[in-house]
This record gives structure tokens, C-alpha cells and sequence, in this order.
């Protein structure tokens, strides 16, 4: 096992050693990599034990244990009593024996994505890598394979940026329902066991309740900064509940480590948080299942599911549509985001027909339609129309409905693109915020084609919109109108 100890004492020299220290000050010369600005789109993936009872969502290892919740009752009609049967006894039926990671990686260029984030390990505190830290992992157990490994291999053979995410934050208090009655989660729990802290739950599942202790934190920071010293992940995502002011020091220690190994690599690296987690300007921040309501000057990622109810592989999932998703896509990039879309894999490793189909879908869309997309930047003005977006965190639960007027931008280059996020049935579109004289636009159109379609646009110009006519353009997902502009 890992020397503890030493490996801290790593940390603090590399962070001494470094140009980034673990101050605010000195974490705001994180810059953005270009890549990632240019990239737009990445599949985020959620698979793991909670993947076997594949029931409710992959918060089943804490629901489980809470009596008279679904998955309480579920459990017991299904598998028994806690104690003789728990959440650590699905690891040996966590398989993966289908899991091929090249087939992952076909199927992700096919969708167009530019990045890959696996979840490394979630709140139940199962490491899907060969970790040193605990020999509660898939190289040790379950799989027995370094799965992170082989996706990393196998992802950036195909061109996708590698990179991960941990919740291990919350692993403090995940677990601790398990003490309040007779199951197989009860003390003496020490530094490495899987149950391990199982502290008392915050009220709400907020910042409050007991912070984490000394032990548990430096835990934390092993296990991030063994992530990126094996697999050298080009984004580090962190899930919500750092932000507990408990982590802030430790969080400024991790930052300045992983930037400096970036500048040792020669790629600079990024990270992902949520909510206040990180001074603003050192990171990049992350909206969880929602979005921004207009343009934002500073970077920033929606990550969101194929599936509204869950993150991982079950049964019942709710799928979105691809045009949803299409659409949400299109906005976000016109605002100055990225789109993170998570699909969930089965037990053995396979990926659901309904996400594969939903990812192809995007696909076909972005190989005719991506150069709106890929390596553009914000226009004016972000877009026009009547639809209203919703701002924050988890306001992703309905379809929006968006309507012919929704028209968003953006621009690479001499080309502006205009997205119509439903195209109209009759063919017509006015774009309003290119009328003559409009205070968003002076220059000069020279040419407009639609992309995907042989018909060349008719079009004029008056003190209403620009107008553009078309005969045969017909199509349930947004179209896109290039403009070149002179």
C-alpha cells in the first residue's frame, strides 16, 4: 500500500516547487486551454457497482439503507436482510465482462464528442482504477481490470480527450444511514475499508452537519492527486459538495499540484466545480442539469443526462430526446459553454440501445452541422426568440419548447452561423436581430447557405428582419443558416 505520509510530503514539494502555489492569487493564472474551447462537446459516463442493482439511481448505496424508501423496500424483497447482504456484496457481481473500451471509443467519435469524462469513483467509494489507496477497486475486485486504464488508452487512440471526475467528497456521510440499524456497515470502520467514514448525514443534503476531519480530507487529496499521477486526465471534475469550507485548503493544494503537473506535461489542465467550490477565475465553473439564461463573458459547462431520472444504467430510464439535446447544445455553445452529456453502462459494460441511438443521433447531426459548433466563439448577442431558458442548477426536468423565432449564434472566421432551433413548416425565417440597421449587426452579407440541404436560400433584408425563404429545407432538428460576411 501507498506510503501516506510520503506521498503528501510529494505534494507539498511539487506545489513548493511549482509556478502555482496554493493561494487564490496564484491559481488565478489558470488560463483555458484552447482544446477545450474549441471541443464543445464531451460524454461524461456514470458506471459502476451501483450499476448491478441498476434500481432507482446510482444513489441506491445510500437509499438502500434508508428505512422505508424504495430502495430499502426493493432491497429486501429482492436481496434480503442489510446485514447478511449489503451494498459491498454487489462488487463480486460487478462483472464488466462485456465491457470493451475501443467500442466505447468508436461509438463516441461516432457521436461527435471531443472528450471523455468517466467517473472514477462515485459517492459509494468504489475506485474503478488500480488505486494503492484502498483494495476496494475494479483491478482488485469485481472486474479486476484497471477500467479507467484501459479507457484512457483506448479513448485517446481515437483522438478524445481523457479526463475524470470524483465524488469522493461525499463519500464522508454516504453511507451512514447503514449505522442506524442492524446491516453490515457498523463500526470499528477505519481509513480504507469501503464504508469508511459513514459519518451523519448533512440536513438536506447541504453544507451543514459534522465538517470532515483531518484524516478523511488528506484521504481525499491522495486519492485525487493518484488520479492524475497515473492517468494524467486533461479535465478534473468535482461533484457539488467540496464546496464545504472544510475542503477549501486542501482544494487550493490539489489545484496548485494538478496545475503544476500540467505545465510538467507541457498541456496545461482544467478543472470543473460547482457552485462556489473554487475562487471564480481559477476553474471553470459547471451547472449541473441546467444552463445559463444569456451570454456569460467567462467560460463555462452544463453537464446533463440522456436520461432525466438517473445518472447510471436502470430499466425505467427517461430518456430525452436527440433533438432536446441538439437543441441544449446549440444554446449552450452560443452562450460561451460546453455540453458534458453523461450516458449510463450496464453491469456487464455495454451501453443501453437507447443512449448508443441517442449518441448517434447527435452524431449525424453535428457531421452535418458541427462546423457551427466546433472551434466557434459567441456572437453579439447569443441569440433572440421567445422561448424562455431557465437559469441554474437542475431546471433541465422538461423539455424546453422552443418555437421558429428561437434563433441562436455563432461565429468562426468570415462565417456567422444562425441556428433555428425548430425549423418552421413554411419555410420562412426572420432573423431580427439582422435587420437593417439593428445594433447588433453593420456589416455586409455576401452569401447564406443551409447546411445539409442542395437549395440555396432566398433572402432579403428590411428594417424588420432578415428574411429567408426556403422550399424544400425540412427538419426536426435545428437548422443552420451560414452567413458569410464581409
Amino acid at each position: 500500500m501507498l506510503n501516506r505520509k510520503a506521498y503528501l510530503r510529494k505534494i507539498e514539494e511539487k506545489i513548493a516547487a511549482g509556478r502555482f502555489k496554493d493561494d487564490w492569487d496564484s491559481l488565478s493564472a489558470f488560463q483555458l486551454p484552447k482544446w477545450y474551447r474549441q471541443a464543445k462537446f464531451g460524454i461524461f459516463i456514470h458506471w459502476g457497482v451501483y450499476s448491478v442493482p441498476a434500481f432507482g439511481n446510482e444513489w441506491y448505496p445510500r437509499n438502500m439503507y434508508i428505512r422505508g424508501s424504495k430502495e430499502y423496500e426493493h432491497h429486501l424483497a429482492t436481496y434480503g436482510e442489510h446485514q447478511h447482504f449489503g451494498y459491498k456484496d454487489f462488487i463480486p457481481m460487478f462483472k464488466a465482462e462485456r465491457f470493451d473500451a475501443n467500442e466505447w471509443a468508436e461509438l463516441f467519435t461516432r457521436a461527435g464528442a471531443k472528450y471523455v469524462m468517466p467517473v472514477a469513483e462515485h459517492h459509494d467509494g468504489f475506485q474503478m482504477y488500480k488505486s494503492e489507496l484502498s483494495r476496494f477497486n475494479a483491478y482488485e475486485q469485481g472486474p479486476c481490470r484497471d477500467l479507467l486504464g484501459e479507457m484512457k488508452q483506448a479513448f485517446e487512440r481515437h483522438g478524445l480527450a481523457f479526463c475524470v471526475s470524483s465524488h469522493r467528497a461525499e463519500h464522508w456521510f454516504f453511507m451512514s444511514h447503514g449505522k442506524a440499524f442492524d446491516s453490515d456497515i457498523r463500526e470499528p470502520l477505519v481509513c480504507g475499508d469501503f464504508y469508511w467514514p459513514a459519518m451523519p448525514e448533512p440536513d438536506h443534503q447541504d453544507l451543514f452537519g459534522s465538517p470532515p476531519h483531518e484524516e478523511f480530507l488528506e484521504d481525499w487529496l491522495l486519492r485525487c492527486c493518484e488520479l492524475v499521477d497515473q492517468y494524467r486526465p486533461k479535465v478534473f471534475y468535482f461533484d457539488w459538495w467540496i464546496q464545504n469550507a472544510a475542503f477549501k485548503p486542501y482544494l487550493k493544494k490539489f489545484a496548485a499540484y494538478y496545475y503544476n503537473k500540467g505545465e510538467e506535461w507541457g498541456e496545461p489542465v482544467i478543472i470543473n466545480y460547482k457552485h462556489d467550490a473554487f475562487m471564480f477565475g481559477t476553474a471553470v465553473p459547471d451547472v449541473e442539469r441546467g444552463q445559463f439564461a444569456d451570454l456569460k463573458p467567462y467560460y463555462w459547462q452544463t453537464d446533463t443526462a440522456v436520461a432525466r431520472n438517473s445518472w447510471c444504467y436502470t430499466p425505467n430510464n427517461a430518456y430525452k430526446t436527440p433533438r432536446e439535446i441538439v437543441q441544449d447544445l446549440v444554446d449552450i455553445v452560443s452562450k460561451n459553454g460546453n455540453l458534458l452529456l453523461n450516458v449510463g453502462p450496464k453491469a456487464d459494460g455495454t451501453i443501453p440501445e437507447e443512449d448508443r441511438n441517442i449518441l448517434l443521433a447527435i452524431g449525424d447531426w453535428l457531421r452535418v452541422n458541427g462546423e457551427a459548433i466546433y472551434d466557434t466563439t459567441y456572437w453579439r448577442t447569443y441569440g433572440e426568440g421567445p422561448t424562455e431558458v431557465k437559469e441554474g442548477h437542475f431546471t433541465d426536468g422538461t423539455a424546453k419548447r422552443f418555437t421558429s423565432e428561437d434563433i441562436r449564434f455563432t461565429v468562426k472566421g468570415r462565417y456567422l452561423y444562425a441556428t433555428v432551433l425548430a425549423y418552421p413548416e413554411d419555410g420562412v425565417v426572420r432573423i431580427r436581430s439582422l435587420r437593417e440597421h439593428s445594433p447588433h449587426f453593420h456589416g455586409i452579407i455576401k452569401d447564406i447557405r443551409v447546411l445539409g440541404f442542395e437549395e440555396q436560400p432566398e433572402w432579403e433584408r428590411n428594417g424588420d428582419a432578415l428574411v429567408l425563404r426556403t422550399k424544400s429545407v425540412s427538419s426536426s432538428m435545428p437548422v443552420v443558416f451560414r452567413m458569410m460576411i464581409d
